[in-house]
């Protein structure tokens, strides 16, 4: 197949940076989003996502004219749908964006199209959902137009780069629909392309994401023995890891992200009779900001009624700007509602605002007046802080590090009382 249009939907984390790498080969782009804000943005030259290199490539696209940004799909070879696949409160996954883009791709899909689901979709999704509405244009799938699945793999931070590097899994309706898939991210895919049928390729994405979930979750459980054992976990696993056939995550404040801690849910709401495994694991992650919250609780002495609390860190990993399902946010909140005075600051977000939660645009607020600083983010910028430094930008003295970050003396010689999540100061 010929590429020389693609429609990409959705302008977010993937399909901002998926339209831009287009452009940047020389393909025509057009960019939809139905976020009123970011369409207006982004033809403007507002690039609304931090990620390394973006704001360029973006800005160099637009500048082309190769990367156009539209509220409406228009006719074009290929159709990338790369909308947000968040979950309802019960956890059941909400597809209602993935139908929204489907259904207006439906209106201008022309015979010999590609349509592609990047989303992250409960198994089937892509058979029993996407298909049928697309086949309300009169068109027949796998006879008229291809159909594929290929979902994103990419580290935030690395997007760029893992875009283009990372092994790639196109799952068709089809081979002819997996051979079209595979011509489209030829295009600026270098890493392996790998075809399989949809169906596979979605439960791929959802198994990668689970077995990382499910091993964060020992970690985070570990850190809990360890703290009742009386214990350092980083301690325990490190040496743990020396072992050659054992592997062991860093322990945190939770799992975040529109990644990790949602696509599990997807197995568990689609076999629930099957997942016992899967659902526990998320049921630890899920309550690992109440086991800070617990830990501030007891460095503060009791009741956090009136506490000054200076967070550090919104994002659900360091050095990224999304606060999607963050942890973070979770244990300032559980903060919050105990009745503390929780000001947070994320510099990578610098302009967020969080309902309940007062958020700063800089570091030095956070301090002034803070009584007890909550790391709940590892960014660089927080763990090259100097102990000397600090001390005399704040007056508080109590420091609860659910990161690892703060372990040198210097902090104790400082003048600083250091608690870290898993591990008992009594």
């Amino acid at each position: 197949m010929n590429f020389e249009k693609i429609c990409v939907l959705g302008l977010g984390y993937i399909g901002l940076p998926t339209a831009a790498t287009l452009a940047g080969k020389g393909v025509q782009v057009i960019g939809v989003d139905v976020d009123a804000r970011v369409v207006n943005g982004l033809q403007n030259g507002h690039v609304h996502i931090h990620e390394e290199g973006l704001n360029t490539l973006v800005l160099s696209a637009l500048q082309s004219g190769r990367l156009t940004i539209r509220s409406a799909p228009e006719k074009a070879d290929a159709f990338i749908i790369t909308v947000p696949t968040p979950f309802f409160e019960d956890k059941r996954a909400d597809m209602r964006a993935v139908i929204r883009a489907a259904e207006s791709i439906a209106s201008v899909l022309a015979h010999g199209n590609l349509v592609v689901l990047e989303s992250t979709s409960p198994p089937r999704t892509t058979r029993e959902l996407i298909v049928p509405i697309l086949e309300r244009s009169g068109l027949k799938a796998g006879q008229d137009f291809y159909v594929v699945y290929s979902p994103e793999r990419v580290l935030p931070g690395q997007i760029l780069r893992e875009l283009v590097e990372n092994a790639r899994v196109i799952g068709g309706i089809d081979l002819a629909s997996a051979q079209a898939g595979e011509g489209l991210y030829r295009i600026f895919v270098r890493g392996q392309i790998v075809l399989t049928d949809c169906t596979t390729a979605e439960m791929i994405k959802l198994m990668e994401n689970t077995y990382r979930d499910i091993n964060i979750a020992i970690a985070n459980e570990f850190s809990r023995l360890a703290d009742y054992f009386g214990i350092d976990v980083w301690e325990a696993v490190r040496i743990a890891n020396l072992h050659p056939r054992v592997n062991i995550l860093q322990p945190g404040p939770g799992v975040g992200g529109h990644c990790i801690s949602v696509d599990p849910w997807f197995l568990v709401e689609a076999a629930p009779h099957l997942t016992p495994l899967i659902r526990t694991a998320r049921q630890v992650n899920d309550a690992q900001p109440r086991y800070v919250f617990q830990l501030v609780e007891r460095a503060a002495g009791g009741s956090l009624a009136g506490r000054r609390i200076g967070a550090l860190g919104l994002s659900y990993k360091a050095n990224v700007d999304d606060l999607r399902e963050s942890p973070a946010i979770q244990a300032a909140c559980l903060l919050k509602e105990a009745g503390a005075d929780v000001v947070a600051y994320e510099p990578n977000k610098p302009n967020a605002i969080l309902e309940g939660i007062k958020t700063v645009d800089a570091l030095q607020p956070v301090l002034d007046h803070a009584e007890l600083l909550l790391l709940l983010v590892g960014h660089d910028a927080f763990r090259q802080l100097h102990p000397q430094e600090l001390a005399r930008r704040t007056q508080a003295r109590l420091l609860v590090d659910c990161v690892n970050a703060w372990t040198d003396p210097a902090w104790q010689r400082a003048g600083f009382e250091v608690h870290r999540l898993g591990v008992r100061k009594d």
